[in-house]
């Protein structure tokens, strides 16, 4: 990761590591990330992370947010959050996406962002 600090000052590995721990907190499942420093001038890192119910994402998402706050960096955006399946969390040097198995799987992030790197590296 850079080692710029974010806007609201916590440096891109701190985002990081806070981020990870309140998903781990509240036992999201299936947690990976993807470096998209490459690929895109918006962020570092994109974290996927999956939940068991709707209700468990939206805790997750809850969780996350209140721990950013209380560092002082508070997610620039927060999508989906109300019975959705997949809710998006922008942490500006990572984007975190907390979705059900289900919309895990017909979406795919994982595939597309790997595709996308691949066809950077070929270019």
């Amino acid at each position: 990761m850079s080692s710029s600090k974010s806007p609201t000052g916590l440096k891109p590995q701190e985002v990081h590591d806070l981020v990870i721990n309140a998903l781990e907190d509240l036992k999201a499942e299936d947690i990976t990330i993807i470096d998209v420093r490459e690929l895109n001038s918006l962020t570092d890192e994109m974290i996927i992370a999956s939940g068991t119910s709707v209700r468990h994402l939206s805790a997750l998402a809850d969780n996350l947010i209140i721990k950013a706050k209380k560092a002082g960096n508070p997610p620039l955006g927060v999508e989906g959050r109300n019975g959705s399946d997949w809710v998006l969390v922008d942490m500006n040097d990572v984007i975190v996406h907390l979705m059900l198995p289900r919309a895990r799987s017909f979406y795919n992030l994982e595939k597309l962002w790997s595709a996308s790197e691949e066809q950077r590296q070929k270019g």
